[in-house]
């Protein structure tokens, strides 16, 4: 537990870990503080995908970025965090979705990006379970696939081994200021001074910041997601149709995941924002399903305010460990299955659901906090975090050491939303 340090980030996902690894190789001194384990929550539990295509426009100078440093992320850690450039697939139901695709490879060609439009033949010969089923498919072969649970505790380790404080069980319950700025932060254990603090905190973003009278709009989402046993390889990448996702996995498994549907729970925190989600919800509805339960009590005995020298809502929940949603999960399993009979007999060894940072055009904030100096965001990943994670953690350090940024940070500025 240091006195005092550089810059302190809360948080310890795929962004905050990555933010801490750079903001160290800048020579800065560095403390990260999660309220639970590293990659506990939604880092540890998505998808896994580490793509470039169907990105919104303003993250592709980042995702480039990022696919920089995924290709050389194991030999620069020392460890295998399960990078492989496998490719991405992405299969176009309708001719709607094809025109949509055709749409974003404008936007590729920009980047110079080596995605395009496929038909039945290739797609048989990157897919050969696939026996003429799917018709049109957007590919990106230097697309790739990682393993979340091996990525940001391995990113945790190389950034301890250069002298971060990684410090678990320990949450952050507020910032503490000197003369208008930044001056040190709240833990359960104590204080710790930082000129400099990276708020990394995933769907708890909202809420920390509310505490400081920052309006981060910014909504959860629930994806339910499983893993197999040993499976035959239908693909070695990552794959996507609107009834089911999947990625292959190290341990010849696969992880899969409903293509088309999202759970999105009704909450007093989401009602807050709804003026500012109404456009992109009526964009989406059809994927989402809205579900009124226990989150919503839960959320609204959640107080927004608390002292600092007592227990925050941070510290009641370490881990976030919401129950997958069944129904989701079994349209999808058969919709593999129906796709794909050799996995009729595959064995499902897992099924978990994560929480998802949702911002209301689907593109994270990354940059200071308005009207306080000193604190910097990076949350609202909208589900896209793990694959851009090592880029938007090189941005946000460049914004607090004050060096020249490594892409523009106009999209990812807080105060679009105001």
């Amino acid at each position: 537990m240091p006195r005092q340090v550089d810059v302190v980030v809360i948080g310890g996902g795929i962004i905050g870990c990555a933010s801490a690894l750079e903001l160290a190789q800048k020579g800065l001194r560095v403390a990260l503080c999660e309220k639970g384990r590293i990659a506990g929550e939604q880092s540890s539990r998505n998808w896994g995908f580490c793509r470039q295509q169907g990105r919104d426009p303003a993250e592709l100078p980042l995702i480039v970025e990022s696919m920089r440093h995924w290709r050389r992320m194991s030999e620069t850690l020392g460890e295998d965090i399960g990078y492989r450039p496998t490719g991405c697939l992405y299969v176009a139901d309708d001719d709607a979705q094809e025109a949509d695709f055709r749409a974003w490879l404008e936007h590729a060609q920009i980047h110079q990006l080596d995605s395009r439009m496929i038909g039945r033949a290739e797609i048989d010969d990157l897919v050969p379970g696939a026996n003429g089923r799917f018709s049109r498919a957007l590919y990106t072969a230097s697309d790739g696939r990682a393993e979340p649970t091996r990525a940001a505790p391995a990113m945790a380790r190389a950034a301890q081994r250069m002298g971060v404080h990684i410090l678990t069980n320990c949450a952050v319950r507020g910032l503490d200021f000197h003369a208008g700025e930044v001056a040190s932060v709240v833990t359960e254990r104590g204080v710790i001074a930082a000129r400099a603090v990276v708020g990394a905190g995933g769907v708890w973003s909202e809420l920390f910041c509310a505490r400081h009278g920052l309006d981060l709009p910014q909504v959860e989402t629930e994806s339910s997601v499983m893993r197999t046993g040993p499976a035959p390889e239908v693909f070695a990448g990552a794959l996507w149709t609107r009834g089911f996702a999947c990625r292959r996995r190290l341990d010849g498994g696969y992880t899969i995941a409903n293509g088309g549907t999202s759970l999105c729970p009704l909450t007093p925190r989401n009602f807050r924002h709804i003026g500012k989600f109404w456009k992109n919800y009526k964009k989406e509805r059809k994927r989402l399903r809205l579900s009124l339960g226990k989150r919503f009590f839960e959320d609204m005995a959640t107080p927004r305010d608390w002292p600092l020298h007592g227990p925050s809502p941070f510290e009641k929940t370490r881990v976030l460990d919401p129950q997958p949603y069944t129904p989701i999960l079994d349209d999808a399993l058969a919709n593999i299955q129906a796709a794909f009979p050799e996995l009729n007999d595959v064995e499902i060894v897992e099924r978990w659901a994560g929480r998802i940072d949702v911002t209301p055009d689907a593109v994270p904030v990354i940059g200071p906090a308005p009207d306080v100096p000193g604190f910097y965001v990076a949350s609202g990943f909208s589900g896209h975090g793990f694959g851009i994670g090592p880029g938007a953690g090189r941005l946000v350090a460049d914004l607090v050491a004050g060096d020249h940024p490594i892409v523009d940070p106009t999209p990812f500025r807080f105060e679009r939303f105001h």
